[in-house]
């Protein structure tokens, strides 16, 4: 956290991240805590969908965000291919069990656990302790979130193989396995991922990741920094506001690439469960808007699920984004008491 040099300074009770910024515990704590808190939500919101779902209504005109994601999936289905719900409430119980279950092991690091991971039950417990001026510390441990991230990827790619997923093509659920090395056709992509009509190259996608985040892993865990740790490497940056920037970013990028992808393309964001393409609009900001017939929307103000998805996920982007130019220049050792200073020092200057 910048202290602008003082090194006694105290945060109100509202700071949360100060209570976490030099205790890895603590901070392992907050992440189980929020996983909790995440569970909650998907389980309890799922089933409060479903409880409101109206087979006459289309899955997209209605309040279904978590319904429309596991319909996706190809769960809730019938043997007839028809979606039912069968099954969704089953899913959703489970994610309040294991709310529960993370929210139990959220308090026990964060009052019962070492605040500062100095000792553990295991040996390594030690190496997982956040150091944040310590490259070779931080490095390792990105690894390890890396290779997680693309162990998730496997599974989305074989649960597509052995399970199948809902392709909006022919309106059922097929198994799907382009396999995991035309990693060429996933690079030619880059730029024209948005427009992408077929679940065989979403999948490729997928695989791609999966190498990409394995491989980048295993080297971020193996190595340390390569040659003396310079200025130009990002010396004098590393802090934990410096790490908190750096997430603001990833997480508001994605969701502004999601919120895009989500409005126009109706293969990854079935037309059956979302609803209709938007139309792109631009006022104070952008802003999509609903093309089709909502007058039977029973949510969202009237508009569809990809209305209320496309536009929450843009403006969540956008001030990640702003939160990340705000605490990099923080952690830079900007001092932002010199901009209300400048104001002040106009505004009487001007009278």
């Amino acid at each position: 956290m910048q202290t602008y040099g003082n090194p006694d300074v105290t945060y109100g009770w509202w700071v949360g991240n100060s209570v976490v910024t030099n205790r890895a515990g603590r901070f392992i704590g907050s992440h189980i805590g929020h996983t909790g808190l995440i569970c909650f939500a998907a389980g309890g919101s799922t089933l409060w969908e479903l409880a409101r779902y109206n087979p006459e209504i289309p899955m997209g005109h209605q309040s279904s965000i978590f319904l429309a994601h596991l319909a996706s999936l190809g769960i809730g289905f019938d043997e007839a291919g028809v979606w039912t719900g069968a099954g969704v409430a089953t899913i959703a119980i489970f994610h309040l069990i294991f709310s529960a279950v993370y929210g139990t092991a959220g308090l026990a690091h964060s009052l019962l656990f070492d605040p500062d991971l100095k000792d553990g039950p295991v040996p390594t417990t030690k190496k997982f302790k956040l150091e944040w001026d310590n490259p070779d510390n931080l490095t390792f441990i990105l690894g390890h979130h890396l290779i997680f991230f693309g162990v998730a990827n496997i599974w989305f790619v074989e649960w597509a193989r052995w399970h199948g997923i809902y392709d909006p093509a022919i309106g059922e659920i097929r198994t799907i396995f382009p396999g995991y090395g035309d990693f060429g056709m996933v690079y030619g992509h880059q730029f024209d991922f948005l427009t992408i009509d077929s679940l065989e190259e979403v999948m490729s996608g997928h695989a791609f990741l999966a190498f990409v985040q394995i491989s980048g892993g295993a080297w971020h865990i193996a190595t340390k920094q390569l040659g003396e740790y310079t200025e130009f490497k990002g010396k004098g940056l590393l802090s934990a506001e410096a790490v908190l920037s750096w997430s603001l970013a990833g997480i508001g990028w994605m969701a502004i690439v999601a919120a895009f992808w989500c409005a126009q393309n109706t293969t990854v964001y079935p037309i059956d469960w979302y609803g209709e393409p938007l139309a792109l609009k631009f006022g104070i900001s952008p802003y999509w808007v609903d093309t089709g017939d909502v007058s039977d929307s029973t949510a969202f103000l009237g508009h569809t699920t990809r209305a209320a998805l496309s536009n929450v996920h843009y403006y969540f982007g956008f001030f990640f984004i702003q939160g990340h130019i705000w605490h990099a220049l923080r952690a830079m050792g900007f001092d932002f008491r010199r901009v209300v200073g400048s104001v002040a020092s106009l505004a009487t200057t001007e009278s």
